[in-house]
């Protein structure tokens, strides 16, 4: 029995997007045809105005893997961690997803990483279902039992690849205003992308960050610093 094996991949051109999901599949999935791979575009990426809001192009590619048996829990495994393994467990069988659930624990936060098939509908557009799956965690994991860790819930690599290109972003604007003096407003984010962003800037000299408007619309204004 086999199933599928889903990456998303970002780059500068459809191309390098395709290039860069083909070579995450051969590591995950060695001596897969190249030729039965489906690609489908997600976005074509924009450059933005004078470098700022550039937006990677985004490709999924589906390739045929054998099946993956589910991860069994660690004997060793937390009680915070049997929490959200068992939760995110439940929300993607919900959602009909072959996944399986690997949870760590360290001294700041548990993270629950999702692999399988099928993991861009898990991300979904802008990364809005994993961030409302992050989201519902932490309301009913992270603060049972008077726990204050923060969940975060990952899917083949989303939130790193994610982190680069918002950090990228937020050099840009900062590079921006300190070149001309003028605010920069940077498209609408998520609370999670937009607290990447005010952490990314916080210690960067002449500029200051500052969350407005209103959800789903709310974004981050990078301004000169007082």
């Amino acid at each position: 029995m086999t199933e599928e094996v889903t990456v998303e991949a970002t780059g500068e051109t459809v191309g390098e997007a395709k290039w860069k999901a083909l070579r995450e599949l051969e590591l995950r999935a060695p001596g897969l045809d190249k030729a039965g791979v489906r690609f489908q575009v997600l976005s074509e990426g924009e450059r933005g105005l004078l470098g700022v809001g550039y937006a990677p192009a985004r490709v999924l590619a589906v390739a045929a893997a054998a099946a993956r048996a589910e991860t069994p829990p660690r004997a060793d495994e937390t009680e915070l961690e049997r929490r959200a393994r068992e939760l995110v467990t439940r929300v993607t069988g919900a959602m009909g997803l072959r996944c399986s659930v690997a949870v760590h624990e360290d001294e700041e936060s548990v993270t629950a990483t999702c692999e399988g098939g099928e993991l861009g509908l898990l991300i979904g557009r802008h990364g809005q279902t994993i961030d409302a799956l992050q989201y519902l965690a932490n309301a009913i994991v992270a603060r049972a039992d008077g726990e204050r860790k923060h969940v975060v819930v990952d899917a083949a690599g989303y939130r790193d690849r994610r982190r680069q290109t918002l950090e990228s972003v937020a050099v840009r604007a900062a590079e921006r205003v300190a070149a001309t003096g003028e605010r920069v407003e940077l498209d609408p984010m998520t609370p999670v992308e937009r607290r990447l962003v005010h952490e990314c800037l916080k210690d960067r000299a002449g500029v200051a960050t500052a969350s407005e408007g209103t959800e789903p619309y709310r974004r981050v204004v990078v301004v000169p610093a007082r």
